[in-house]
């Protein structure tokens, strides 16, 4: 098995994975305190295996080409590479450390993990077969979540641990600045139209509004206690954002910076996926060890899928756009 980064990803470039049958989607979900990856069949919701791997998986995101899917082990200290439709495993690389978040610029040429235990972000560049370190920025304290601007010029990324977000010049890999925000702050996002990053407050009960050019905060929106991490709706207009604390997912209108339904789901959801045709939406349950399949329309529950401890990451290929 390949070991190296640089080496992995060239494989994967190159040789991709075998095409699967249509119907073999499954949906990839990380247990982080179990330290395994299981998958479930999309149409049945049935257990189709689990899998052990390195320390707490907590996020994962497919390559630029999807042939891959990318799985962050952070004290595994490894990214774990997956078929993204049928989650067979393709390799797995284990010199990249605590890689809690990852992401991948817009423009694909540069690669980003957030390093939350060793308070640092390091940033690759991708030429489209190889990632090569370009730099570690140290960011104190508990660099959590990445979002970038429209072009791929800046990365976001918000800090746990001194209720921060920074701005990091990728061309250059220096803090271009940093600003307070509300307490905890975890997901990040950039609004479809590039004017505002939106952050859940984690410690508290709303979504911070920022003009990321001018680095204020212009705006907070009500949301549900906990509020922690975003999925687009896919419409460029709506996002979904999840509240750990206040057992809700909230709509939230990226135009108007507007709170406009809501959701009720027990047991802490977190990280959300959504099927393309914009109908179901899956979120992992960090409390009770479950995934929550619901109904977009309806705003009800379909189904409560029992998973393992503290399930957090989740996946499929057949989902609706990211922006």
């Amino acid at each position: 098995m390949l070991r190296s980064f640089r080496q992995l990803c060239l494989s994967v470039v190159l040789l991709g994975a075998a095409a699967p049958a249509v119907h073999a989607n499954v949906v990839v979900v990380l247990n982080s305190r179990d330290a395994t990856i299981q998958l479930l069949d999309q149409q049945t919701y049935a257990d189709k295996g689990t899998f052990a791997v390195g320390k707490e998986p907590h996020h994962l995101m497919s390559t630029p080409d999807n042939k891959s899917l990318i799985v962050a082990s952070s004290v595994g200290n490894e990214l774990i590479f997956l078929d993204p439709v049928t989650g067979v495993q393709q390799g797995v690389a284990k010199d990249v450390l605590d890689p809690y978040q990852i992401g991948f610029s817009p423009d694909q040429k540069w690669f980003v993990s957030a390093a939350l235990r060793l308070d640092r972000v390091d940033i690759y560049r991708f030429d489209g077969k190889r990632m090569t370190l370009a730099k570690r920025v140290p960011l104190a304290k508990m660099p959590s979540h990445i979002a970038f601007n429209a072009d791929s010029s800046v990365a976001f990324i918000t800090q746990q641990g001194n209720d921060q977000v920074s701005a990091i010049d990728l061309a250059t890999q220096t803090v271009k600045w940093t600003i307070p925000v509300g307490k905890l702050p975890a997901g990040i996002a950039m609004t479809p139209d590039n004017k505002h990053l939106l952050v859940g407050i984690m410690g508290s009960d709303y979504v911070e509004v920022i003009d990321w050019r001018t680095a204020k905060t212009v705006k907070t929106i009500k949301t549900g206690a906990g509020a922690h991490n975003f999925r687009s709706l896919g419409d460029k207009r709506h996002t979904f954002v999840s509240n750990r604390v206040s057992n809700s997912i909230n709509i939230i209108d990226t135009v108007t910076l507007e709170n406009v339904g809501q959701i009720n789901v027990p047991g802490g959801p977190d990280c959300m996926e959504l099927t393309a045709d914009g109908k179901t939406l899956w979120t992992t349950l960090r409390w009770i060890k479950k995934v929550a399949v619901i109904d977009v329309a309806s705003r009800k529950i379909i189904k409560m899928i029992p998973v393992g401890r503290s399930p957090h990451g989740v996946f499929f290929a057949n989902a609706a756009p990211r922006d």
